[in-house]
């Protein structure tokens, strides 16, 4: 294929895409005003079924809202999650970024940023030094399910962690309810969560990512459930750590809101060996610090929990 035609399909665009982002700027740059099927299909030159077709998907999508008793569409509730998202994303990214380069620095390691984007786990942001094997991937997913992703909800509400908790299991995962709810009490108190090294637990984490656990074989996933320990039991507690003591640490987590106080990004740093529990904690403030400093940041709250 010569330069001139690689040139000319790279530029190619799709008639039936373009119709539809017609359709969403229009009533976008309109969003206090609604219109009838025929009024749209005549103002953007669309036939009337393909307008049909195309406020009919959107609708039923949320992107749109129809009014069954005018019959006219408006601009509907998902624009505002699509909208709320990219803001984040784009907000969130750099600041998040700015702040995890600083502890990296500091503390010559991996940092990330990660969150809950759709149904899996994304690894947003990585920094660390040059020239070291990242702990983490940029683009990295794993499956938002038990055994995977408690820090993604520890700090959000209970209905969040309940919610998670019934999503069917990644992997079979034993549940101790008076364990894990010790885990949460304790890390949404202190404000970060320890995570122990454990050889197989890390091998089992490199295994997860990017993979589809349902499409397992079944003995496969059972295989693999027999690594897994019961939710929450790789979490130091607070009584578990003394300051003179050294403590085999994988990473130290902390969590940054949005400005509904809910639970948005998980920040990571990465420890990867035995340190005291006084460098824990020193390690724990900084990153906490840089959490707290990303919410304020992006107007951002902690929420406000009942005792």
């Amino acid at each position: 294929m010569g330069e001139l035609e690689k040139s000319r399909s790279a530029g190619r665009q799709s008639p039936p895409t373009e119709r539809v982002v017609q359709v969403l700027d229009y009533l976008v740059a309109r969003p206090d005003q609604r219109f009838g099927l025929s009024e749209l299909a005549r103002t953007l030159e669309i036939s009337k079924p393909t307008a049909l077709g195309i406020l009919t998907v959107l609708a039923d999508r949320g992107y749109l809202t129809r009014d069954d008793a005018v019959k006219t569409y408006g601009l509907g509730p998902a624009l505002i999650a699509a909208g709320r998202a990219a803001q984040r994303g784009f907000a969130v990214g750099p600041i998040a970024r700015a702040h995890l380069e600083k502890l990296s620095a500091e503390f010559d390691t991996t940092c990330t940023a990660s969150a809950v984007v759709g149904d899996r786990i994304s690894v947003l942001e990585v920094t660390g030094p040059e020239g070291i094997r990242k702990a983490a991937r940029v683009g990295q997913v794993y499956p938002f399910a038990p055994p995977v992703g408690l820090m993604y909800v520890l700090w959000g509400s209970d209905h969040d962690l309940e919610s998670w908790l019934a999503r069917e299991p990644s992997l079979p995962v034993r549940l101790d309810r008076d364990r894990l709810w010790t885990v949460v009490r304790d890390c949404r108190d202190s404000g970060y969560l320890v995570e122990s090294l454990d050889p197989i637990g890390q091998r089992l984490h490199t295994l997860m990512a990017g993979v589809v656990t349902h499409d397992l074989p079944s003995e496969v996933r059972e295989l693999l459930g027999e690594m897994v320990s019961s939710l929450g039991e790789r979490v130091y507690l607070g009584r578990d750590i003394s300051s003179d003591e050294e403590h085999p640490v994988s990473l130290i987590a902390a969590p940054t809101y949005d400005a509904e106080g809910h639970q948005a990004l998980v920040l990571t740093l990465y420890v990867g060996g035995s340190v005291t529990g006084s460098e824990i904690e020193r390690r724990a403030t900084a990153l906490v610090a840089a959490a707290d400093a990303v919410t304020a940041e992006v107007g951002g709250r902690a929420p406000v929990r009942s005792h």
